[in-house]
């Protein structure tokens, strides 16, 4: 076929839902977890940074995960139903490449956050005489710093070399967003050494940060159950439970969708595991952690006593 010019056309992108009522039914709801994750993210970051109590590096690092799914479902979701309610299914390449590069460093950024929180909970629970010497404020920030410049590095390398590839064949996109590899579908080439680059990549930023937390966490359950203490044994299960939680709401649909040979996947079913971790999880997060967490509660009442106190 002949090359497309990719300076001057756009992709198309299918969408995620059928234009008709039930699509539109599908969308409201998917605009109202938007509002409820961008709502809640938000919430979580402002009361982070207002209550002083909530300034330790657990929180500190919480409030960094807030900010991620935050930027993460405003990546995917505007542009969704915008191309929806306008009927138009087009994005142009430079908005393409904005988007991938977004997408892959939050998804990076993430994955290796929640190791450095694992491995928070780990010295919280396993070595609490030295917490304060392993997790200084200056190694929080190194590990806040650190998740977001390689997140960055790895999104940066992997959008630059998406958008210098040839693309020949149609530029319908089998997604809801620019996708790298429903993108690579499109293109002329063999792209057989990319996929193995992307399959490392996916073991680098989902793989070994979860086999880090799989550790620590096997170490902090080993230690809660030699607690002598019941209170103290329930309040670090509530703890350690509510970060799994989060984890494998976020690793399960990731490692499946692309740690799984090509042969086994397809396009539809990749675009349906991808509603999880781009819409679905950005709204859980910041309902688990404060539903099951009677400090982030009482920094709501206390934020919330404060503000009412000033209006009076």
């Amino acid at each position: 076929m002949e090359k497309w010019n990719q300076t001057s056309n756009d992709f198309i992108l299918l969408g995620l839902l059928p234009q008709n009522q039930t699509g539109l039914l599908l969308l409201f709801l998917i605009i109202s977890v938007f509002v409820l994750a961008c709502l809640g993210n938000s919430g979580m970051t402002a009361l982070i940074f207002l209550d002083p109590r909530l300034h330790t590096p657990m929180y500190f690092l919480l409030s960094q995960l807030s900010l991620m799914d935050l930027m993460y479902i405003s990546t995917t979701v505007p542009k969704m139903v915008y191309n929806f309610l306008s009927g138009q299914t087009s994005i142009s390449f430079f908005s393409c490449g904005v988007q991938s590069f977004f997408f892959v460093t939050m998804a990076s950024s993430e994955g290796l956050l929640l190791a450095s929180m694992a491995y928070d909970r780990f010295v919280a629970i396993c070595h609490p005489l030295h917490y304060h010497i392993y997790m200084s404020k200056r190694m929080c920030v190194k590990m806040i710093l650190g998740s977001w410049t390689l997140g960055s590095l790895n999104g940066l390398v992997h959008t630059v070399y998406a958008l210098h590839l040839s693309y020949c064949r149609s530029r319908t996109i089998s997604h809801f967003y620019c996708d790298i590899p429903a993108m690579l579908l499109l293109v002329c080439t063999d792209t057989w050494i990319y996929e193995y680059m992307i399959f490392f990549s996916a073991v680098l930023v989902l793989l070994l940060p979860f086999l880090g937390i799989t550790l620590s966490y096997g170490r902090v359950i080993f230690s809660v159950f030699h607690m002598s203490s019941k209170e103290g044994r329930r309040k670090a299960f509530t703890t350690c439970s509510t970060h799994l939680t989060v984890v494998i709401f976020y690793y399960a649909p990731f490692a499946f969708t692309y740690l799984r040979p090509k042969n086994v996947r397809s396009p539809e079913e990749d675009k349906n595991l991808a509603v999880f971790y781009t819409i679905l999880t950005p709204m859980l997060n910041p309902i688990i952690y404060s539903l099951r967490n009677k400090e982030v509660l009482g920094a709501m009442r206390r934020v919330w006593g404060m503000f009412s106190s000033r209006k009076t």
